[in-house]
């Protein structure tokens, strides 16, 4: 079955040639010349989506809301393509969701490694929930929820609760939430902390650890204030009064 995508940027000089090169590569490549023409589509039948910021009515940060916001597509790879070049701007991209930033001018080389290694890493984290589930019996003891004031996770469901209300959290901040809860009261290094949330043949990088705990704070509320950073060192989740 080929590997579908959906292009999204109202420059239909980019939709060409990106969408050449990405076919001559052996995707199936679909376009949309504006955020709103792309959620009039199935979003359920692409595997990736590629997608322009500084558009008409709707931008391509409401875009990749409506995905993260639709059970249905909520663990869809956006890789965000925009001029936009400024630090702010591609921290705000990945904390909306986004999976990778890329700045334009852009080289068709990187777009390309950028998009293979997306998928890669997609596929490999779906390979290894399914494996996951695959090993758990059903005679496994539950284990016991965490619960901190108003913040609940339940590592059964894999779901958390800030006061009642579910929280949206991506698979990689649910494990992060899930270590910080079960190991309050000290400070872990950027490695630890990649050892224990992250896969061994997943390639993590400092940034993407950074990322995720700032997206992370913001997901959790008041309770966001209880991570602390400490410069040089790491983070880890403290109680407070």
């Amino acid at each position: 079955m080929s590997t579908r995508l959906l292009l999204i940027d109202d420059e239909e000089s980019i939709c060409e040639i990106l969408g050449y090169n990405l076919r001559k590569e052996g995707y199936e490549v679909d376009t949309a010349y504006s955020a709103e023409e792309a959620l009039e589509k199935d979003l359920t039948q692409y595997d990736l989506f590629i997608v322009d910021i500084m558009m008409e009515n709707l931008s391509g940060y409401d875009f990749a809301k409506a995905v993260r916001n639709n059970s249905r597509t909520e663990s869809a790879p956006i890789i965000f393509c925009s001029a936009l070049s400024g630090e702010d701007d591609t921290v705000m991209g990945l904390n909306i969701g986004a999976d990778d930033y890329i700045t334009k001018p852009f080289k068709m080389s990187e777009v390309i490694a950028r998009v293979n290694a997306v998928l890669r890493r997609t596929q490999m984290a779906r390979q290894a929930a399914a494996a996951a589930v695959a090993e758990v019996s059903d005679d496994e003891p539950l284990k016991a929820q965490e619960v901190y004031k108003g913040l609940r996770i339940d590592p059964n469901e894999k779901v958390a609760y800030l006061d009642s209300e579910r929280i949206p959290l991506t698979k990689t901040e649910f494990e992060i939430l899930y270590f910080f809860l079960t190991h309050r009261g000290r400070i872990y290094s950027r490695q630890e902390i990649m050892r224990r949330v992250w896969a061994d043949d997943v390639v993590v990088n400092n940034r993407t650890i950074d990322t995720n705990i700032t997206r992370l704070r913001k997901k959790i509320g008041e309770y966001g204030n209880n991570i602390e950073t400490r410069p040089g060192f790491g983070y880890g989740f403290k109680e407070k009064d």
